[in-house]
């Protein structure tokens, strides 16, 4: 059905005469002037004096808003029971839009408007009425107040204040979790009929998410949305109004919902075995090499430390955590000497920082590898037997008499001649 349609049936149903409900249609204005408890009172001359009780009686006024018709819309008629019908009274219009919005037949008392309105603009004009005698120009009626309500049609659709919506909620979430409220408005009379009121729907996002009909709150509807698997999801919201039936008006909004990161991924060293190699002249605190483990998740969930927790090098090595590249540093504790050993075994384990109790079974969260160190020869100096020797000869002895000897070794294990 168009509006138009549904302009005219109201139309005619206020035209039609209602016979049980005129109590409804008319009413009389109480009289303001002082009455007499009998209903008499006596003249100067003895008189009786007959007080006849006066008063305006008009239809309730009530005007359909956006009204499209060629002529004037009818508004409703003003009558004073002095009016005789011989065209002796005057009607007279005043107040909110009288003579322009608001024109009165003079004769009559037929109110009409003069242009569409829209009750969202304005939902009430307030005006009065006064009836005066044409020929005395004096009032046979005291200027009495009435209200011109402007009925509401559907005319606006819900509109929510923002186009686009951020929002977040944690990866894992159990099912019905709150991610945010959008809600809309609408501008129609919410004390009138259904046209403020709005149902939402969910039209891009599922099966992921849903949306309270009544409300608008936006929930999680799958468990175990991982943000490793998918981390941005854009979600569609209609709001539409009618209570959601056919031939309501709608509007919709898009929700973009990150899923933030929570700690449900442990630690993972990519080698069950690291080789690293060291000269064996590397001083004390030389960096060997490092370790990573790699840890899906981001920020302090993926926080790591690092530490030797087994092997036969553990006094002669140290590991230290880097936190800007979560490595693990391993550096050299103690002297090293190829001659002495040449391999040592380390088991080295990551630990992450930040454990949630909520995903322990996913665990544990830490993991182990093994690093083998290698010490690699450095071709050193020949070394002497002693650091000074004395010898004590004859002044007078011969040349090429051999007056002592000095002894030195190579301490590498190839050895070399020594000159």
């Amino acid at each position: 059905m168009t509006i138009q349609q549904v302009l005219l049936l109201v139309l005619l149903w206020m035209w039609l005469p209602h016979p049980c409900h005129t109590e409804m249609l008319f009413r009389r204005t109480p009289d303001l002037r002082p009455k007499s408890f009998g209903g008499r009172a006596s003249g100067n001359d003895g008189k009786a004096i007959h007080r006849q009780k006066r008063g305006w009686m008009w239809n309730q006024f009530f005007l359909l808003e956006e009204y499209t018709g060629s002529d004037y819309q009818y508004v409703g008629k003003l009558h004073s029971d002095q009016d005789k019908g011989d065209g002796s009274l005057k009607y007279i219009l005043s107040g909110d839009g009288a003579g322009t919005l608001f024109i009165i037949d003079e004769k009559t008392g037929d109110i009409h408007a003069t242009r569409r309105i829209d009750r969202e603009e304005k939902a009430f004009y307030t005006l009065r009425a006064q009836a005066i005698n044409r020929r005395t120009l004096r009032p046979v009626e005291p200027e009495s107040e009435f209200v011109i309500k402007i009925h509401d049609i559907n005319d606006n659709e819900p509109t929510f204040p923002e186009e686009i919506y951020t929002a977040s909620v944690p990866e894992m979430s159990v099912v019905g979790t709150s991610v945010v409220q959008v809600t809309a408005t609408d501008a129609d009379d919410p004390s009138y009929g259904n046209s403020a009121r709005v149902i939402y729907s969910i039209l891009q996002g599922q099966p992921y998410f849903s949306v309270e009909p009544e409300t608008g709150i936006i929930r999680t509807a799958l468990p175990n949305m991982n943000r490793e698997n998918r981390e941005q999801y854009q979600v569609v919201i209609q709001a539409k109004d009618m209570g959601g039936q056919m031939g309501g008006l709608s509007g919709t909004t898009t929700v973009n919902i990150t899923l933030t990161d929570v700690n449900d991924n442990p630690p993972r060293f990519p080698q069950s075995t690291i080789h690293l190699r060291i000269p064996e002249s590397s001083p004390v605190g030389t960096a060997i090499g490092s370790v990573k483990a790699t840890d899906a998740d981001t920020g302090k969930n993926a926080e790591v430390e690092y530490r030797i927790i087994d092997g036969d090098g553990t006094d002669m090595f140290d590991i230290v955590t880097q936190k800007d590249t979560q490595e693990g540093i391993i550096t050299v504790r103690k002297p090293l000497d190829y001659e002495t050993r040449r391999l040592y075994t380390l088991k080295v384990e990551a630990e992450n920082t930040h454990v949630d109790p909520r995903f322990y079974y996913l665990g544990p969260f830490k993991d182990t590898t093994i690093v083998k160190i290698s010490v690699e020869d450095v071709d050193e100096p020949p070394i002497f037997s002693r650091s000074s020797y004395l010898f004590e000869v004859h002044e007078d002895i011969e040349l090429g008499t051999i007056i002592g000897t000095v002894m030195a070794r190579d301490p590498d294990s190839a050895s070399s001649p020594i000159r």
